[in-house]
């Protein structure tokens, strides 16, 4: 019987386009896997949708003029597009809007609440005067009860970190309006977590997830405990009790839900409305579920304890393969600061495979891992141009010169040849093992092995040198031959990463797409192959360093200007107030920094760019170059000689097409006057601490 496997990525928030990060952390490395089985013939369903209710879409269409339908078809459509240009391939992508999902949230909410799960409390809530109406905590600001931060989130402090109820904010506030709010007593059904403690540790012993996982959610489920599942207002799905108006269940409680509901749909729009349960009811079927970190108390403890709480056989999950955050050149993804890459606007000028490539390349899986404009350059041009894409051509054009374009016969095999071919199974055998335990990170790696592997065998076996000898043709014929087989392997193992590379690779070979893991051929001596593509094509530094320049304007773009209440009086000047600090670091950040003495020996200024200089500096037994912004405060010639400070072990960078290997620091007034850090007494090299 074929095994049954259900996959689900955590359903994107319908509230503003995707980027990066959350591709990286559950939608990539489910669409890997989810190609990798299919090709391992298992019976595959791969289920996804929009997150369509809550309190943060109300408010952001409330902002932005939209009633929250109208919002969240906005963003369904923007973020259904993206998916599919990223080539992420759901077998349906549903939305919690659709009328199927309140049947079976309604379902989970009446079988827990007969059960005892859910009981209903009276409590004091924010409500607003003036607008006449409960204010759910993404509405409300106010003061924060940790820090003294004025302008707290309802529901935690984007200040110091702190998580609290939008009762605990000092002074609190409308969001929409800044009316004062006061405390009114109203009645909420609270969701009993507390009780489900055993039930959860002893079905969480029985995992072998990640320790990364494993470790946060049993520190999680220790302090569980009851949690308000309703709010006041009228976006969501209403409360299914008579006589009860003007509340909705909470978004967290109904949004995984809409995995079964996406099923129940998938099933409906195939013409077998029961066919749902065969993945969702049988207990052989195997669960995988991919999220982010921010997502594992939901997907590990909460919907664990509202499925074991109702009284249907649906199943718990088996696999939670649950990513850390991918961050943008160091720091988080943040649309309102300015600091994101527009992913439309990003797949106008590159492609699908190789943001994939990248990003499956350098995957969050244990830790935190980032996005950078240079890494990307490098892993499309020494990776898939390099080693991939070069292998690949030199071989089918090496085919079409000296073999008339048509797949050679093999020979016989000497000892190299049969080396690279058992070398070739074993890198195999490895990125199998990597996607299987979705390591994908390590699977993009074996298969730039494969591809270096291809390369070195065919230095190796030179048949540029046999092809000029009648007697050796027959070895030119198998060292192709053998060759074309590598290329065939290389796009069965890479086509969960690179599907778009691969089908093309499928049509230069001549051969059907889709071959099983298990059963893959080789096209067939004698078979006549069209003339080779080039698969991808290098990216320039001057490239790159237009992109570095749109972020960094972007970011500048968003910063927020200063209320004019704020600002300086004419005659007060900004120079004689007082410095003020917002983001501190620790002593051990301070530490991190290796700051040196550096003796600057040539500077001149980099084409086409006003700020930029181009400085060769000395520090100590070394030599570096080193781009820095300050051309247009100093002419190159007045810092000959002058001994100044130095980030010496920051990432190196390109800029304007040179690879700049640290960065001077500078003093810079208000009004962005300048000036060097001289330590002339100290030689090149010291430290500066």
């Amino acid at each position: 019987m074929t095994k049954k496997t259900l996959i689900t990525s955590a359903l994107p928030y319908a509230n503003g386009p995707l980027h990066f990060g959350h591709i990286a952390g559950a939608y990539l490395p489910a669409d890997i896997y989810s190609r990798f089985i299919r090709l391992q013939g298992e019976d595959t369903l791969f289920i996804c949708g929009s997150d369509e209710y809550g309190i943060a879409v109300a408010l952001s269409a409330e902002l932005a003029g939209r009633t929250p339908q109208q919002h969240v078809d906005h963003f369904h459509a923007i973020n259904s597009d993206l998916f599919k240009k990223l080539n992420i391939v759901f077998d349906h992508y549903s939305r919690t809007s659709w009328p199927g999902h309140k049947e079976l949230t309604h379902q989970y909410f009446k079988d827990l609440l007969a059960n005892g799960y859910i009981e209903q409390q009276e409590s004091e809530q924010l409500y607003s005067e003036q607008e006449n109406r409960f204010l759910a905590d993404r509405y409300v600001v106010g003061t924060c009860p940790k820090c003294g931060f004025e302008h707290a989130r309802g529901d935690e402090c984007t200040s110091c970190g702190a998580s609290f109820d939008a009762t605990d904010l000092k002074n609190p506030r409308s969001k929409l309006t800044g009316s004062p709010l006061v405390r009114k007593k109203t009645i909420h059904w609270f969701l009993r977590l507390d009780l489900f403690k055993d039930k959860l540790l002893a079905w969480l012993a029985t995992k072998n997830w990640k320790s990364n996982v494993v470790n946060f959610i049993k520190s999680y489920i220790q302090d569980l405990r009851p949690r308000a599942i309703t709010r006041d207002m009228s976006w969501g799905v209403p409360l299914p009790l008579e006589g009860i108006t003007g509340k909705v269940l909470y978004v967290w409680f109904d949004a995984p839900i809409g995995y079964l509901s996406a099923t129940k749909e998938w099933a409906e729009l195939k013409g077998k409305p029961e066919a749902w349960k065969e993945y969702w009811c049988d207990p052989e079927t195997r669960l995988v579920q991919f999220v982010g970190k921010d997502n594992i108390p939901f997907h590990a403890a909460i919907f664990p304890a509202m499925t074991m709480g109702q009284n249907q056989p649906y199943k718990l999950v088996d696999e939670l393969p649950a990513n850390e955050f991918y961050n943008l050149e160091g720091k988080q993804f943040s649309k309102s600061d300015g600091w994101y890459i527009d992913l439309a606007d990003f797949l106008t000028r590159y492609s699908a495979d190789q943001i994939r490539y990248t990003i499956a390349s350098n995957a969050p899986e244990n830790s935190d891992s980032e996005f950078t404009w240079k890494d990307f350059q490098i892993k499309c041009n020494s990776d898939l141009v390099g080693k991939f894409g070069n292998f690949i051509h030199r071989t089918l054009v090496f085919l079409q010169n000296n073999c008339a374009g048509k797949v050679p016969e093999k020979g016989p095999l000497d000892d190299r040849d049969r080396q690279f071919l058992q070398d070739l199974e074993a890198l195999v055998a490895k990125c199998e093992h990597a996607y299987s335990g979705f390591h994908v990170r390590q699977a993009a790696s074996i298969i730039m092995e494969i591809a270096a592997l291809g390369n070195v065998y065919f230095d190796a076996k030179k048949p540029w040198q046999l092809a000029k000898n009648e007697a050796t043709r027959q070895e030119m014929n198998t060292v192709i031959a053998l060759c074309v087989e590598c290329i065939q392997t290389l796009a069965l193992v890479a086509s969960p990463i690179l599907p778009d590379a691969c089908s093309t690779i499928c049509q230069m070979l001549a051969i059907p797409q889709g071959s099983s893991w298990k059963n893959r051929e080789a096209p067939k001596a004698g078979t006549q192959l069209p003339m080779p593509k080039t698969l991808f094509t290098k990216i320039e530094d001057e490239q790159i360093a237009k992109e570095i320049a749109l972020l960094t304007h972007t970011t500048e773009q968003n910063k927020p200007e200063q209320p004019k209440s704020e600002q300086p009086k004419p005659t007060e000047p900004a120079t004689e107030k007082a410095a003020t600090v917002d983001n501190y670091i620790s002593f051990d950040d301070v530490r991190k920094l290796d700051l040196r003495v550096a003796k600057i020996l040539t500077a001149e200024r980099v084409p086409k760019s006003k700020k930029l200089l181009k400085l060769q500096v000395e520090l100590g037994t070394e030599k570096r170059t080193v781009v820095s912004g300050i051309g247009h405060q100093f002419e190159p010639d007045s810092l000959i000689n002058k001994h100044v400070v130095m980030v010496a072990n920051l990432k190196p960078a390109t800029l304007m097409g040179v690879e700049s290997q640290g960065m001077l620091l500078v003093g810079a007034s208000p009004e962005d006057k300048m000036q060097l850090i001289e330590l002339n007494e100290l030689p090149p090299g010291s430290q500066v601490s």
